[in-house]
């Protein structure tokens, strides 16, 4: 069997602005958003007509009723309509890991040219009957005969029409992702003021990138708003001491403030190779040069949201790396918290020899160089968009000269996480 050696490009992005569920995009569906970003790509990028080698598209909070999702959202585009695409899901890392499955592709000569994404939305959110009524509908479509109607029929009951909604929790330990991010603040000692530092530094960074026009390029408008409106450009730290715990009334330290909001949003990433962008008459940003998937035992005492200081650990040893190395950390919030345990946490020699199997702490990061552009906190958190969104905006600020690499850090739900590595051309 042949196979190249292609290296891979990030060759552009797009998403629209992030909202707050239940608030912009109330009535919108998972697919307009969906189709919207790649409408922003394909038009960015002269891709009318054009033929994809693959796309893949994730979704979280998917509906049975969008089993293909991703090969309807392309068919709604000026795409060919012979580019496949094919679904996906690995949680908060999901576009991500689309990145890198089409990355592959490329690499090994598959495709030339390849869409990752992803979409969530809390607002077109897929509510599903509970197993009692779901038993009596296929009883009374199974029926055949009046006399089989009345049995299934004399098995109803008013509750089991109450809906069951998707949950959030991990069904293990039947708590949320907040719940175990405190448990984690609490074991490695994350104040409170320094949550808020990290949430605040995410919408002052974002507030200033917006209006220095970093992010016209890459964030379209759509339903009639231009920027992310989870983004709070007049917060302050006064304001953010103020709000509540939201998971821990008692003794918690994370807050709407700091922690990501739910929010709605579908973010894309075009792939390909060197030939395929001179075809197109595009520009490279950056080079993908690796990346991986780790996962820890949480339910057998594990902080939730520690993977990925083992997915990068695993990255840095591959590619004979260190921190000093990199221009850029793209350090994905779901809590402001669950950033400072993995910082302290690769700070610290004893997690690095027991957890990691290091010989020495990996160390720090430059603070300064740490989601310089916003990050989740303040943009928002659709789930499966969010890699898309972290890799596209890490791609331009490599792009923009003398930096030279960059890396991507998410945590998952499940207790995973992936790490990405990204180089400037």
């Amino acid at each position: 069997m042949k196979t190249a050696n292609n290296q891979v490009y990030i060759l552009g992005s797009s998403r629209i602005p992030f909202a707050k569920s239940q608030t912009v995009y109330a009535d919108v569906t998972r697919k307009e958003l969906m189709v919207a970003a790649l409408n922003g790509l394909i038009r960015k990028n002269n891709l009318q007509g054009k033929f994809i080698g693959d796309t893949a598209l994730g979704c979280l909070m998917n509906s049975s009723a969008d089993w293909n999702l991703a090969r309807e959202c392309v068919l709604e585009t000026e795409l060919d309509p012979n580019s496949p695409a094919y679904n996906t899901q690995r949680a908060c890392a999901t576009s991500l890991d689309n990145i890198w499955q089409i990355a592959m592709k490329i690499h090994t000569g598959a495709i030339e040219l390849g869409i990752a994404g992803g979409v969530d939305t809390n607002s077109d959110f897929p509510i599903e009957v509970s197993d009692k009524f779901r038993k009596f509908l296929m009883n009374m479509n199974n029926a055949k005969t009046f006399g089989a109607r009345m049995k299934a029929l004399s098995g109803a009951s008013i509750g089991m029409f109450k809906p069951r909604a998707a949950s959030v929790t991990e069904p293990r330990t039947l708590m949320s992702m907040g719940q175990h991010c405190e448990l984690m603040a609490k074991e490695w000692k994350i104040a409170r003021e320094d949550q808020d530092q990290v949430a605040l530094a995410s919408h002052l960074n974002g507030a200033k990138a917006y209006d220095a026009g970093f992010y016209d390029d890459l964030v379209i408008p759509f339903h009639g708003i231009t920027r992310d409106a989870t983004l709070r450009a007049d917060t302050n730290i006064q304001k953010l001491a103020k709000l509540k715990p939201s998971f821990d009334p008692v003794a918690g330290t994370l807050t709407a403030g700091n922690s990501s909001p739910l929010t709605d949003g579908a973010a894309t990433v075009l792939l390909g190779t060197e030939s395929a962008a001179q075809k197109l008459g595009l520009f490279p940003m950056a080079k993908v040069i690796d990346v991986q998937a780790a996962a820890v035992d949480f339910v057998h005492g594990a902080g939730l949201l520690m993977a990925p200081t083992k997915a990068v650990s695993q990255l840095l040893t591959r590619n004979e790396l260190t921190f000093k190395d990199f221009d850029y950390f793209e350090i994905h919030e779901a809590f402001a918290a669950q950033v400072l345990c993995n910082l302290k946490a690769w700070e610290s020699p004893e997690y690095c020899k027991n957890v990691l199997g290091l010989k020495a702490p990996i160390g720090s990061i430059d603070r300064s160089k740490m989601n310089v552009v916003g990050s989740s906190i303040a943009m928002g958190h659709p789930f499966a968009a969010t890699g898309a969104r972290v890799t596209g905006t890490l791609a331009k600020l490599l792009a923009g000269g003398g930096k030279k690499r960059g890396l991507v850090s998410i945590c998952t739900a499940g207790g995973m996480g992936v790490a990405a590595i990204l180089e400037s051309v």
